[in-house]
């Protein structure tokens, strides 16, 4: 999946914040209200950028009457697991690529990291069964 550009970065989360708020599908005049405190665009841009992030598979979208309804396709974390999966098919070593960025993360971000695993794999560390188990 490849990158956004600065509006259409703007504009994704709009509509992400959108989505965590449970606003659901917003219309293009939705979105430019959003944005009218920080960007001064035209109504036409923003229906320009919309239809283009459709197209490119970034949102899906819905009739409703002679507007269009739009949401994203995918979570803003989604679309960052996919930026980071595509940095990583870019490099000739994925195993020594994911060892750095392993080394560079904080500790907290180590234990999500870790948490994940274990949900992944279905496995829970000795200290975690301790916790879970009555009289452990």
């Amino acid at each position: 999946m490849k990158g956004l550009g600065e509006l259409e970065r703007t504009v994704m989360e709009v509509l992400w914040a959108r989505e965590d708020a449970g606003g659901g599908a917003a219309t293009a005049r939705d979105v430019s209200r959003a944005l009218a405190g920080e960007r001064d665009l035209a109504h036409t841009t923003v229906m320009t950028v919309l239809d283009r992030l459709a197209k490119k598979g970034f949102l899906t979208r819905e009739r409703d009457g002679r507007a269009w309804r739009y949401r994203p396709a995918a979570s803003r974390e989604g679309y960052v697991a996919e930026l980071m999966l595509g940095a990583l098919d870019q490099t000739g070593d994925r195993d020594a690529a994911l060892a750095h960025f392993v080394r560079s993360v904080s500790e907290d971000e180590v234990a999500a990291l870790r948490q994940a695993l274990d949900e992944l794999t279905g496995t829970a560390r000795d200290g975690d069964r301790d916790r879970a188990e009555p009289g452990g």
